[in-house]
């Protein structure tokens, strides 16, 4: 008889461990969920833009960056700031106030992602915040300008990768 209560409290405590194991992974799967989203599709989301943790896809506008200590206020464009469209780009508040300052990339123009809630009052407020390399990173030719392609591939440093073979061939005439 003593061995079978000792099994019931071991069944009893490992379905208490995995109930309490289930429970919490449920309940902190909804909370773990991040949307990304473009500034147009969160001002189309209706309240649900209010209720969720969302990470909000768009670009610096230059000359909106308010530092003050490791937080920044800025405004975020749907489109560069060197497209035809931007004119006509939403705008979006960004308020970022996290544990660490920006990254060295957030700059003007950079794409950015805030990662953080849709207040009532139209302002994103980010505790994340990271910020895209520009693409117009490239190589220097050297000699020349930042930035610019070199125009044919320059040869290896490897001096066995682009060394000749070492032995020329003859042909034997008669």
């Amino acid at each position: 008889m003593k061995k079978s209560s000792n099994n019931l409290g071991i069944g009893i405590a490992v379905a208490i461990i995995l109930g309490t194991i289930g429970w919490l992974a449920f309940s902190s799967y909804d909370q773990s969920k991040q949307y990304l989203v473009h500034i147009p599709e969160l001002v189309s989301m209706g309240d649900k833009a209010y209720t969720r943790h969302l990470r909000v896809d768009g670009f610096v506008k230059p000359g909106t960056i308010e530092p003050n200590g490791p937080n920044v206020t800025f405004l975020m464009n749907e489109f560069e700031s060197h497209s035809p469209k931007a004119p006509e780009g939403r705008l979006l508040k960004v308020v970022y106030k996290g544990m660490e300052p920006p990254p060295d990339t957030f700059k003007d123009d950079s794409q950015a992602v805030a990662i953080g809630h849709y207040g009532r009052d139209g302002v994103f407020y980010a505790t994340e915040l990271q910020a895209k390399c520009a693409s117009k990173y490239a190589p220097t030719q050297p000699g020349g300008k930042p930035g610019t392609v070199p125009a044919s591939p320059q040869p290896s440093s490897n001096p066995r990768a682009s060394a000749a073979p070492a032995a020329a061939t003859t042909v034997a005439s008669n």
